[in-house]
């Protein structure tokens, strides 16, 4: 695997740690990311996004959803039934795991459902009204007063 050193953005930005962070933070898990549980990440609408996560054999009770930060992290534990059922073949996998996914800033998670096997993670992006694009209005010529401007 290539590694690639991120050294020289650090020295030519100011205030972008968080985005070379991040890049070092993927460049580092592409080779030991895990692939369980599947997951699929949708863009339902301009600023929203669902998650859904397969979850087969885990209930409500087993899972975890929790935001910390700029980091939603998804968690099961399965409680054990071993001592309950005797299994020929076991192939579903009800192991435990945590993932976690970065969220950009302004995205807040709006809900969570769990139907048919499948945990699915609503997000939306609120921006605030201070951050978003406002038109400044110019005035004419007209409507300034050029006497009082010039007197000053």
């Amino acid at each position: 695997m290539r590694r690639f050193d991120l050294a020289p953005l650090y020295r030519a930005t100011v205030g972008f740690d968080q985005v070379a962070d991040m890049m070092d933070r993927i460049l580092a898990d592409t080779a030991q990311s895990p692939s369980y549980p599947p997951y699929n990440i949708e863009k339902t609408a301009e600023d929203a996004w669902r998650i859904s996560i397969a979850v087969a054999g885990f209930d409500e009770n087993d899972l975890g959803v929790e935001l910390r930060e700029n980091a939603l992290i998804v968690s099961a534990k399965k409680t054990d039934d071993a001592d309950e059922r005797t299994y020929l073949h076991r192939g579903i996998a009800n192991r435990a795991f945590e993932r976690r996914f970065t969220l950009a800033d302004h995205v807040r998670v709006a809900g969570a459902s769990h139907v048919n096997g499948m945990l699915n993670i609503d997000l939306v992006r609120e921006v605030p009204e201070a951050l978003k694009p406002r038109q400044i209005e110019i005035a004419g010529s007209n409507t300034v007063d050029t006497k009082a401007v010039e007197a000053k």
